[in-house]
């Protein structure tokens, strides 16, 4: 099941188990019960501290559970944790084996003091590269509480249920048979709804944090590089972010970050959240902005207040809130959310194996995912507003080439239709004739670029008629003191190695500013 490297790899870190592990399979005659064991038995032929059983009787077949023997652990994957999940089953065996955590003690504190009882499912695909934030989260509470139990489902394998629960976008979590969540949840996120008296908490500990030189709001690449820069200056320099990492998160493959020949999303987001720590910075995440209050005169403190209630002041500010994706704005689309409109084909594409779909936009984005769509659904219709698509010529090529894609421009989507329960068609005018024409399908993939995260700064900072922050070449607000970097700002070509020279351009300009009107007269 796994090659000689990867054994290589895995031994290594199962050099760092220190307590017995016992692994329970439960297993039917089918193919994949074969492949399961095929993994479960390389696993335990790398260390004397690990066993197999293979008399399991759980009802998923096939599944496994992962046990210390004397303990009450409760957590399981059913399906083949392979792909993104290979590193969710090397955590799992590794905290499982007593290795510890690299959460805060705070948080494991948090974890182990959550009363009652919490059942959770997760429902996950092998290409989601969202889906082991969530899965590893969950694992690691079911390790330090006793009262948490998790079992982790490939959606692909146990499509029965996935219909039956009509999940049409991963991950999703349910808790005690009820949805908790869809998409990527991190420790603290899941920790926040389940402990809600922790955001108060949390929030009142940010509110007294003295006054920083710079604050950086948002974790993406160009608030990582700006963070960075900062803190090598040795000014005190906090971080807020909703999530670190930001959009990069929810990239999949990246191949254009130069010296880095290929990576993906999280990977990166983790190396950029590393270096980070590397540094004397604060870094507060969960921390969504809602509000800049400028410095009314020199030598006043700039304030940003955060959603959580929590209050930061800085004398100067670096905003780096990145952007989101597009909506589409028409009817339906916010009802189907996630019951069957979609943006992240990666993640999502694998639920809807054999069923038809349509792909929004024909820019190098909605082509890429109408490519690797059309490996796994039956049939992918793709639509785009313009006379012509705008991705790259290498792509079209590719596109047409595919016998089961519909290519449909002068496209003005007009409506999402369905059952009340999940997508059964999209409605969408022909530019050229004005007719009003439906496509029957059970997904809809968004793809239709990027909007920036600047509601909370209108009135406040001048934006660009698109919503853009307006910066000068130094990275300059209309503030003094308030900087911006990134995919949130006018500058042009949106893309990751660009925003961390924004970010370190504005670290360097809000350190000049510093240094200007700090100096005495």
């Amino acid at each position: 099941m796994l090659d000689a490297n990867l054994k290589a790899q895995l031994k290594s870190y199962l050099e760092r188990v220190t307590q017995p592990i016992e692994i329970v399979a439960s297993l039917d005659d089918g193919a994949k019960s074969q492949e399961m064991l095929a993994l479960l038995q390389d696993v335990t032929s790398l260390t004397t501290l690990i066993t197999l059983k293979t008399d399991g009787d759980d009802a998923r077949k096939p599944s496994f559970s992962i046990n210390r023997p004397g303990a009450e652990i409760s957590l399981r994957f059913a399906g083949i944790p392979m792909g993104h999940e290979f590193t969710s089953l090397v955590l799992a065996l590794l905290q499982v084996g007593g290795h510890p955590s690299k959460a805060s003690v705070e948080v494991i504190e948090q974890i182990r003091a959550l009363k009652g009882e919490f059942s959770f499912e997760t429902y996950f695909s092998l290409s989601c590269q969202n889906c082991p934030d969530v899965v590893q989260a969950l694992n690691l509470m079911a390790v330090l509480n006793p009262n948490i139990r998790h079992v982790a489902i490939d959606g692909a394998l146990f499509q029965a249920e996935v219909d039956e629960r009509q999940i049409m976008a991963v991950p999703s979590v349910y808790l005690n048979g009820v949805n908790f969540g869809q998409g990527r949840m991190g420790l603290e996120e899941i920790l926040a709804k389940l402990d809600t008296s922790g955001i108060e908490k949390a929030a009142e500990k940010i509110s007294a944090k003295e006054a920083f030189d710079v604050l950086v709001v948002g974790g993406g690449p160009a608030g990582s590089a700006a963070a960075i820069y900062a803190a090598r200056k040795g000014i005190r320099t906090g971080v807020a972010a909703e999530r670190f990492g930001g959009q990069v998160l929810d990239t999949m493959s990246i191949e254009n970050f130069i010296s880095v020949q290929e990576t993906e999303g999280p990977k990166l987001a983790s190396a950029l959240e590393a270096h980070v720590r590397q540094y004397d910075v604060d870094i507060m995440n969960l921390q969504r902005a809602s509000a800049l209050i400028p410095a009314k005169k020199a030598g006043e403190l700039h304030e940003v207040r955060f959603e959580s209630g929590a209050t930061l002041k800085s004398k100067t500010v670096i905003l780096a809130t990145g952007a989101r994706w597009r909506e589409m704005g028409v009817p339906g689309e916010q009802e189907y959310k996630a019951k069957g409109v979609c943006f992240c084909p990666h993640c999502d594409g694998p639920l809807f194996k054999g069923k038809r779909v349509a792909v929004i936009g024909g820019g190098n984005s909605g082509v890429e995912a109408a490519i690797d769509l059309a490996g796994i659904v039956s049939h992918v219709t793709l639509l785009e507003f313009d006379s012509k698509l705008r991705a790259d010529a290498v792509l079209q090529r590719k596109l047409y080439s595919l016998p089961n894609v519909d290519v449909i421009t002068s496209a003005l989507t007009s409506e999402v239709k369905g059952d009340g329960q999940k997508v059964t068609g999209l409605a969408y005018k022909d530019r050229d004739s004005g007719e009003f024409k439906t496509v029957d399908l059970e997904g809809i993939f968004v793809q239709i670029g990027l909007l920036p995260n600047t509601d909370w700064l209108k009135g406040t900072v001048e934006l660009s008629p698109r919503g853009e922050i307006i910066v000068d070449a130094r990275g300059e607000t209309s503030l003094p003191g308030v900087f911006a970097a990134g995919d949130v700002t006018t500058v042009p070509y949106k893309q990751i190695v660009i925003a961390v020279g924004e970010g370190a351009k504005a670290s360097l300009s809000a350190f000049d500013h510093l240094i200007r009107t700090s100096a005495p007269a």
